[in-house]
């Protein structure tokens, strides 16, 4: 006999069939992604740290260890990435399914990601501890719309390291970060130690390979915003004659002064770092971690000092992107990740990560360590510094990215040469900026 089966009842077995292959797909993704909880009960996270000076990956390890040690069923992964691919790599994780769990990376990455809906919105998930201890102005680095999209942990000003016998010999005056030097005094410094070197040598070596960060961060100490975001929420483009300051005192020390070496301008900072050592150049505006570079190489005998960058309108402050930490909206265990964050974020491990990388911690608590006020090396110049420190006028402006790579970098890199002057510069970051910011601001 011919059994006929019921709609009601073939369309229950379909809905039954759908969900348990709903079900085997969830736990396929989840296995791609490495989350799933194992037999034993034990959740594994894994960390993808960006560190890649010795120091800094020994100290993330072992740190890794510890709590490995004291947190059994919460096990975490140490997942090496590299600084080089990492906005690439994650991108191409996130879309996978297969990204890390908690994501190491800097501020001015995560806008995308963030709008993307990849990351966590931190809400909720990190304890008071944390969220009080890191000053508001360095978690607006991760503020996006409405939502937190990461832990702001580690910050890195700009100074000036500067050969200390040619300084001391010369007898200009030596700045500090109550008493610095202005713009002004800057470039007649680098004029009249200019004269005193000889032939061939320099009292600058501006390395300009990444000209937008340094020109942008540096600016915001002569007043300059460059990004102004309207009541509608939408960000222009305006460049002012504070905008400027910074720009036409580099332009000119290179093109007017000759106190600036013109050969260092497609350079990284450590391609200076042997005219440094080998007194063709008396000072070099460089990030702050470079220091260690110059504690481990330099010859014997070679004394080096650290000095604040000028101030100008705007004082001591200038524009940073912290280091941060996030969460992967598609982890299973976020909350379990936010407690491994706030154990490395704990203020002695903080010191500790910060040390490694020769940095400075966002956390109050961290930044009072004697260890981090010392002469030495210059610790006590940078953490000086740290309260000056805001927000990279970019942080987040959608589109960013691009008009960095294909407007602002060119425009810099020709102004610097002295192929096109300010009005040229101005119409080409202004003109072509907005117009590329508007495609990313559509409604």
């Amino acid at each position: 006999m011919r059994v006929r089966t019921s709609r009601r009842v073939r369309t229950s077995t379909r809905v039954r069939a759908l969900t348990a292959a709903a079900a085997a797909l969830a736990l396929l993704l989840t296995g791609c992604g490495g989350d799933e909880r194992p037999s034993d009960g034990t959740i594994r996270l894994r960390f993808q740290s960006l560190a890649w000076q010795k120091e800094s990956v020994d100290a993330n390890k072992e740190l890794v260890r510890e709590w490995n040690a004291a947190h059994p069923d919460i096990q975490v992964q140490y997942v090496q990435g590299s600084w080089d691919s990492v906005h690439d790599q994650l991108l191409t994780s996130f879309e996978g399914g297969e990204a890390p769990d908690i994501i190491h990376d800097a501020s001015d990455d995560l806008a995308d990601f963030a709008y993307g809906g990849y990351l966590a919105d931190l809400r909720g998930l990190l304890p008071e501890r944390l969220r009080a201890d890191i000053p508001e102005q360095s978690w607006r680095t991760t503020t996006f719309g409405e939502g937190v999209y990461g832990v702001p942990f580690l910050q890195e000003p700009r100074v000036i390291i500067a050969n200390r016998k040619i300084l001391e010999a010369s007898g200009v005056r030596i700045p500090t970060p109550a008493k610095p030097w202005t713009w002004e005094e800057f470039r007649q410094v680098a004029k009249d130690l200019t004269a005193t070197m000889g032939k061939g040598k320099h009292a600058v070596a501006w390395p300009l390979k990444e000209p937008v960060s340094v020109s942008l961060n540096l600016g915001l100490s002569g007043g300059g915003r460059l990004f102004h975001r309207g009541e509608d929420g939408k960000v222009t483009i305006r460049f002012t004659d504070a905008d400027a300051v910074v720009p036409g005192t580099v332009r000119d020390q290179i093109n007017t002064d000759a106190s600036a070496s013109r050969t260092t301008l497609g350079s990284g900072g450590s391609d200076t770092l042997p005219g440094l050592f080998g007194g063709t150049y008396a000072m070099v505006p460089l990030g702050f971690s470079y220091r260690q570079q110059i504690a481990q190489q330099a010859p014997e005998g070679f004394e080096w000092t650290v000095l604040p960058a000028p101030a100008g309108a705007g004082g001591l402050a200038q524009g940073v992107s912290p280091q941060t930490l996030s969460i992967a909206e598609d982890s299973p265990y976020k909350k379990e990740a936010a407690r491994f964050i706030d154990f490395l974020l704990q203020p002695r491990n903080m010191v500790r990560l910060a040390q490694g990388d020769w940095m400075l911690p966002t956390g109050t608590a961290a930044l009072r360590d004697p260890a981090l006020h010392t002469e030495k090396d210059g610790w006590a110049t940078g953490a000086a510094l740290a309260r000056h420190l805001r927000p990279a006028p970019a942080q987040s402006v959608r589109g960013y990215p691009e008009w960095k790579d294909k407007v602002a970098t060119p425009a810099f890199q020709e102004y610097y040469s002295g192929a096109i002057d300010l009005a040229e510069l101005r119409g080409r970051l202004v003109g072509d900026g907005n117009r590329v910011l508007a495609r990313y601001q559509r409604n």
